[in-house]
């Protein structure tokens, strides 16, 4: 199968498009022809080596944590999906940007989803709805969102509208129109953000979820009163010490089974910023070094490109 890998730690000059064995899939496993797979941060912060002190991956490795695409392979143990079956779910650290890829956790994938929106779905989702329910009922609540325009917090904004929360999102002004286009009311971040919200909610904001890592956890704790009603997936550093939630975002089938039936109701829907070829990987996580800012970034694996 053709997949793409690097051969040693280092840029994006050393991934490479070649052909490699075809991974098959183990008990509780299943495999999966790829159509798309998503590009998140993980993915560069292995290849360039800058986490290889806490996941060292073996070498060589093909990039790429999430896909979507159709079963081909069931493994021992398997209930409720069949070969055929048009999917997206979670693998291991790596394996995704393949031809086939082995999932350890997936969902049906809703028809209103294209392959794209689909292969950004799985990580995006997974993290969001984690920070999200570490704060409990966000039904009536109104919700800061830090970071909101990058590929998991537009993911939570979407879901918890569609839980009934009112949301408040931080992102750079160029950004506005498109955090409101997801039912969001925008703000910039950095100095002065108490200030603002106190004109956006009078009322005051109850809950926040920091999907930055920007060094404004403190702030956040003293916006809302508690820190147990702060929860944080990106800045492990402060997490502990200022006792917010930090949750441990895990290969959960429930949780992709809930973005999926958010989906299928029309509720949500992945936003991808840019889509590459398969040929354009390095193009692909060159750009998502660089810090995207509006949605998720994918490579297309399978037919036809645009």
């Amino acid at each position: 199968m053709r997949a793409v890998r690097y051969h040693e730690y280092g840029g994006v000059e050393t991934l490479v498009v070649e052909q490699v064995p075809e991974p098959r899939p183990g008990p509780g496993e299943i495999r999966i022809r790829v159509a798309a797979a998503g590009v998140n941060p993980i993915d560069w912060k292995l290849r360039s080596g800058a986490a290889r002190g806490v996941l060292p991956v073996d070498l060589p490795a093909i990039p790429g944590r999430e896909a979507v695409g159709v079963v081909d392979q069931v493994g021992a143990w398997v209930q409720g999906v069949s070969i055929g079956d048009r999917v997206f779910g979670l693998g291991g650290l790596t394996g995704a940007t393949a031809e086939l890829v082995v999932l350890l956790a997936w969902a049906h994938a809703p028809a209103t989803w294209t392959d794209e929106e689909a292969a950004g779905a799985a990580l995006a989702s997974v993290t969001a709805m984690s920070g999200l329910k570490a704060l409990g009922p966000l039904r009536g609540r109104t919700l800061l969102i830090e970071g909101a325009a990058g590929g998991v917090g537009s993911a939570a904004v979407e879901i918890a509208v569609a839980q009934g929360a009112s949301v408040i999102g931080t992102a750079r002004e160029r950004n506005h129109a498109f955090l409101a286009s997801l039912g969001a009311v925008p703000t910039t971040y950095g100095p002065g953000l108490a200030q603002r919200l106190a004109t956006l909610a009078p009322g005051g904001v109850d809950i926040a979820l920091d999907t930055a890592a920007s060094g404004s956890l403190a702030d956040l704790v003293a916006i809302v009163g508690d820190p147990a009603r702060v929860s944080t997936i990106a800045d492990h550093a402060n997490a502990h010490r200022l006792g917010v939630h930090l949750p441990n975002v895990l290969n959960d089938p429930t949780l992709l089974a809930e973005a999926g039936e958010l989906g299928r109701q029309g509720r949500y829907t992945p936003r991808i910023e840019r889509t590459y070829p398969l040929e354009q990987i390095a193009e692909a996580h060159a750009y998502a070094e660089r810090g995207h800012t509006q949605g998720k970034i994918v490579v297309r694996v399978a037919g036809d490109y645009p």
